[in-house]
């Protein structure tokens, strides 16, 4: 038996070990999902019965770290289930292998190559920094600001009344969910009730913005503030510029412009608007106001913010920041009609550029396509149905509420959206289609094309 079980062992390392980083990927986050929608089945982790979609559904939502959700997850599963699912959004947000592998670079003081294919994928590391020094920092990070979030958040609650076993209970979950920009709580009416609580608003931005800035920036801080002489990477200070200003767009339509923010008084339509520029920036899926009851400029407006999203290599999803600079580096350079694509006087990698312009083209690509279908399938607005795509494959989480009540075909939909947001649409294309350089690759003739 013992025999057996080693062959069956050695089998699928050997197949593992066959597939490209990206597909290993691939078939790790989607072990993830069904392993955790096995688990959201089981009678004793549930409140009340749901259909396996709707289990499907959740556990995408969370391996995704999106936070859409068809059903109350306070209502559907009691303090196992709800375990099960802060399990999968944990594991969602700090990467596939991540804590597998600082075991065991913890114990052995080495990474093996596959290991370091796949990480090396799934994040995607300037030269100047280290791998080994960025797995540090992401499993480090992660705890002292998990704990740290867990602390406010039950200084937060127990003021507000809250019993004490569930303010522990309550602040655990929804600082993993806002550090790993997950948008999962255990409240059915999220965060609205606490627009105006300045604690909470501060503890999940704190998170939600140090979450989002990505485990990049982190380390490359981490290592600046050890030794001055190391420089701070381009990515690094494009992320910084760019987090800084989309914050400060989405907060001064939302205070200009929304309604049912700028009806608020004083500190609250402070927060507010702040808020949900962060929200939708940072893709943490929080809300303190309705985004079903904004007017249609705004709703567009968040649309924006998500489909740009943050940080790469952090726990939030969106096209990125990096890669919408690229792109709008090439389009300065060639409006300028210089031969070198610039920004902040640096020169960016053709490379990069190939990068950044594919995921901006099959970002778009599949934000059309996944509309076109619900607009087949459901009977909301389009305006609607498009926010809730973007949410989706940004891994957001917010909703102007239609979730619920998307069809089989609709939901089925949003978790396919979920699931390539999280993993990345290049990751995702390239595990699919990806068959290496063939010969008529190498053989191919070149030839212009009129653009």
């Amino acid at each position: 038996m013992r025999t057996r079980y080693n062959k069956l062992k050695l089998r699928y390392i050997a197949l593992k070990r066959g597939w490209t980083p990206q597909q290993n990927l691939f078939y790790g986050f989607l072990t993830y999902v069904g392993v955790g929608t096995i688990l959201l089945c089981l009678p004793w982790l549930q409140k009340t019965s749901a259909p396996i979609l709707d289990h499907l559904f959740t556990a995408t939502s969370a391996v995704s770290t999106t936070g859409l959700v068809t059903m109350s997850i306070f209502d559907s599963y009691n303090v196992g289930g709800q375990f099960v699912i802060m399990t999968l959004f944990q594991l969602g947000g700090i990467g596939y292998l991540t804590f597998t592998t600082f075991m065991l670079l913890s114990t052995t003081h080495k990474i093996t190559p596959w290991h370091k294919s796949i990480l090396n994928t799934e994040f995607t590391l300037p030269v100047t920094i280290k791998i080994k020094d960025f797995l540090k920092s992401v499993v480090l990070y992660t705890v002292i600001m998990e704990i740290l979030g867990a602390i406010l958040f039950f200084i937060a609650f127990k003021s507000d009344g809250m019993g004490t076993v569930e303010a522990i209970w309550s602040s655990i979950f929804h600082s993993i969910s806002a550090f790993c920009t997950a948008g999962f709580s255990l409240f059915n009416s999220g965060f609205t009730p606490y627009v105006d609580n300045g604690l909470i608003n501060f503890t999940v931005s704190m998170l939600a913005i140090c979450g989002s800035l990505g485990f990049i920036v982190i380390t490359d801080v981490g290592l600046w503030i050890k030794n001055r002489t190391h420089s701070l990477s381009f990515t690094t200070k494009i992320v910084a510029i760019g987090s800084l200003v989309l914050l400060a767009f989405g907060y001064l339509f939302f205070y200009f412009l929304e309604p049912s923010i700028s009806s608020l008084s004083g500190s609250a339509r402070v927060s507010a608007a702040f808020f949900q520029s962060m929200t939708a920036m940072t893709t943490v899926g929080f809300n303190t106001v309705d985004f079903g009851t904004f007017v249609l400029p705004m709703l567009l407006v968040t649309i924006f913010l998500m489909y740009i999203g943050a940080s790469p290599s952090g726990t939030a999803g969106g096209m990125k920041i990096t890669t919408l600079t690229a792109v709008f580096a090439i389009m300065k350079s060639r409006l300028k009609g210089s031969k070198n694509i610039t920004f902040l006087g640096r020169r960016i990698p053709y490379e990069r550029l190939y990068v950044a312009t594919s995921s901006f083209i099959f970002y778009t690509t599949l934000i059309f396509v996944g509309t076109f279908i619900l607009t087949f399938s459901e009977s909301f607005d389009f305006e609607n149905i498009l926010f809730e795509v973007a949410s989706a494959l940004g891994t957001v989480g917010v909703s102007t509420g239609i979730t619920g009540d998307l069809s089989s075909i609709g939901k089925v939909i949003i978790i396919i959206l979920m699931f390539i947001g999280r993993l990345g649409v290049l990751t995702f294309g390239l595990a699919i289609w990806s068959k290496g350089i063939t010969k008529e690759d190498r053989e191919v003739l070149k030839e212009d094309i009129a653009v």
